[in-house]
């Protein structure tokens, strides 16, 4: 019978293996107390088994709190324990409560994080994936394989009516825009109704599509509850849109997968709340686990944040996350890496040397939306952003080369 095989990064006053074996239990047969129906033969079957411990160092101050140490030291330590597939089925929402339910809840741990999943094979006969990804991305933008698609947010963030955004859109498709997003802020707003806003962004897409024949894709935000998403998607469908977008850490598996198996429009995965399941280095979820949920769910494009970034994260980080997202899983299973949260063009050569890849959603807000010459030249920038970075040329190298790029590192200083 094929297993599930789990990977955490532990903290625990206990002997590691000791410990490791409460977290296997109480995560599938078990629990504090031996109890009737227990039988060998159960357990045998159901039980959740250690596979190895790799003990890394001792440290004398808990990373969070949990059961107290009489020696003054925890052990941290790399586990991996798996699960028959039996004990969940194809089933998400409970494989997602097995291996990361009440294990976090256990008195042993002082830290524990979630680092990577081995899916079986046989998830491939009962999860689509990504109906889209990488390459269906392209061919939806009629963008080429030597660039990234190039992208923005809608600034500001909420307040402006569906007019005004709807001219704000027309100036950045005009520009040569790839891609466009609410902001995951903007549902349906006082005064800017979702049905309403769809209409007036639309035309102006669809109007352009005709003149030029360059669809941009617009990733309206349809978050929301499960009746009302899909009538949100019914309408970007009706209006001709290619995308939808859903803050998946606030809809939920379920809802974010029975969207996704519609597949009509590429999914645009936003992953706002992030920080409070990643941000603590022994709790939460490391990125190569979580993005694997995600890609069986049926997400086309997930967020991973940027090269020298606005927010916490580190530039290994993002490198890592941008690999996970490119590593092949279950023979495809393609997800478009989204590159945003502070970005410009100066950072561009920097985040191609570190990943040698065009297989990117590069999202710049403010970075498109303060150029000097206004959002127009904001995209032209990000388009000979790169272009140089592609060439091998550095930031100072590009600004000597192209206008609206200097114009850019006037603009936000030298990052890269």
């Amino acid at each position: 019978m094929e297993r599930v095989t789990a990977t955490y990064y532990i903290e625990t006053p206990y002997e590691v293996t000791a410990a490791a074996e409460v977290l296997a239990g109480e995560q599938s047969s078990g629990t504090f107390v031996e109890v009737p129906n227990e039988t060998q033969e159960l357990k045998q079957r159901f039980a959740a088994r250690v596979e190895s411990t790799e003990f890394l160092e001792t440290v004398n101050t808990p990373a969070i709190p949990g059961a107290n140490s009489r020696s003054g030291q925890y052990h941290r330590a790399i586990v991996k324990v798996s699960w028959s597939i039996e004990n969940f089925g194809f089933n998400l929402p409970v494989l997602i409560s097995t291996l990361q339910g009440n294990l976090y809840e256990i008195t042993q741990f002082t830290g524990l994080k979630l680092m990577d999943v081995d899916i079986p094979d046989s998830f491939a006969n009962h999860y689509r994936g990504p109906k889209f990804g990488i390459e269906g991305c392209r061919s939806l933008t009629g963008v080429p394989s030597e660039r990234p698609l190039i992208g923005t947010i809608i600034k500001p963030s909420i307040g402006m009516s569906p007019e005004v955004t709807a001219e704000l859109v027309k100036t950045l498709v005009e520009a040569g825009i790839d891609f466009i997003k609410d902001d995951e802020l903007m549902g349906s707003s006082a005064n800017s109704p979702f049905d309403q806003r769809v209409d007036a962004i639309m035309k102006v897409i669809n109007d352009h599509a005709d003149k030029t024949g360059k669809k941009v894709m617009y990733a309206f935000n349809i978050s929301d509850e499960m009746d009302a998403m899909q009538a949100h998607y019914d309408k970007i469908v009706s209006a001709e849109g290619t995308c939808a977008m859903i803050s998946i850490n606030s809809v939920g598996m379920a809802g974010v997968k029975k969207i996704c198996d519609r597949g009509e429009l590429s999914i645009h995965a936003h992953r706002n709340g992030w920080g409070m399941m990643n941000r603590h280095p022994l709790l939460g979820i490391d990125f190569s686990a979580y993005q694997k949920f995600w890609r069986l769910a049926g997400v086309d494009q997930l967020h991973v944040n940027g090269i020298q970034n606005k927010f916490w994260e580190s530039d290994d980080s993002v490198v890592k996350s941008i690999q996970a997202c490119l590593q092949p899983m279950l023979g495809g299973y393609q997800v478009l890496p989204v590159v945003s949260s502070g970005q410009w063009g100066g950072q561009a050569p920097e985040t191609y040397r570190r990943t040698k890849t065009t297989d990117l959603l590069y999202m710049a807000g403010g970075g498109i939306m303060a150029h000097p010459s206004g959002p127009a030249g904001g995209v032209v920038a990000l388009q000979q952003a790169w272009l140089a970075a592609v060439d091998g040329h550095s930031v100072e190298e590009a600004t000597k080369i192209y206008s609206e790029f200097a114009q850019s590192v006037q603009k936000f200083g030298t990052k890269a």
